[in-house]
């Protein structure tokens, strides 16, 4: 579903601030994979983000989804193959549409377009079946201001209308990470349940190792622009914190910086 062939970017190049953010990443997700990416700030984490998504172009190689090369295909037209849920709360939605109108946008998002863009009775209905599954009570409330909701809310919201369109990748950029405790639980809770239940492709950036652990098919541990452990399956099942902290050591020779990543 998603193939990165020998992706590589580099910030400010041919200067003292040179960076290379990410070297030759090669990465291949299947359909209905879900991929928990960690690693310590400046790793290449949402480097990677931005070049599925399409905000950053790579230096070399290239992105192919679903069988389609991307490479050099504008962010707003991929987004009708991508459904994205950002770290701010506030990111994902229009603040001063109503819940029905921010909805009905997004159902367009991969839809031919018209000039009849609007909330038909049909929808409506529709609208509430998909809200009444993150039991908030959200259905009954489709004519209030975004903008009103609590950030969890919110991003309840975000995390519903980037995936309801089924899109052929879903990106989650520590979508749980601005939070608080309870609220980020709800949410972790629903991006297993709304994943699972549309099979979809995923790729999920976070700081709390644990929720790497707990979530997803598969873990990949980024540093210094590369991919340096990558474990599925059974072995990812059998993995701990302190495993992966181990991982790291024996890799790269060195702890892992004591950043969110290990107070996660």
């Amino acid at each position: 579903m998603l193939h990165l062939n020998n992706i590589s970017i580099t910030f400010n190049e041919g200067t003292l601030d040179e960076k290379k953010a990410l070297q030759n990443i090669n990465l291949e997700l299947n359909s209905g994979d879900f991929i928990t990416v960690i690693g310590s700030n400046g790793a290449g984490k949402s480097t990677l983000m931005n070049t599925i998504s399409g905000t950053l172009s790579p230096d070399v190689g290239d992105v192919v989804i679903d069988g389609k090369p991307v490479t050099h295909l504008p962010e707003y037209k991929r987004s009708t193959l991508i459904g994205r849920v950002f770290q701010d709360p506030m990111a994902g939605t229009a603040p001063t549409m109503t819940i029905q109108e921010n909805l009905a946008m997004a159902y367009s998002r991969n839809k031919k377009r018209s000039l009849r863009f609007g909330v038909t009775k049909k929808r409506k209905d529709m609208f509430r079946e998909y809200l009444a599954t993150l039991n908030l009570g959200l259905e009954d409330r489709l004519t209030a201001k975004v903008g009103l909701l609590s950030g969890g809310e919110r991003q309840a919201l975000s995390l519903l209308m980037a995936t309801f369109t089924e899109p052929k990748i879903l990106l989650l950029d520590e979508h749980t990470a601005a939070l608080d405790p309870s609220r980020a639980e709800l949410i972790t809770r629903l991006t297993g349940e709304i994943v699972s239940n549309f099979n979809l492709t995923t790729l999920m950036v976070t700081h709390n190792m644990q929720q790497a652990l707990d979530l997803g098919n598969r873990l990949i541990m980024m540093d210094k622009g590369q991919i340096i452990f990558d474990v599925q399956g059974e072995d990812k099942q059998n993995l701990t914190i302190e495993k992966l902290l181990n991982e790291f050591q024996r890799i790269r020779g060195e702890q892992m910086a004591s950043d969110r990543a290990v107070l996660g």
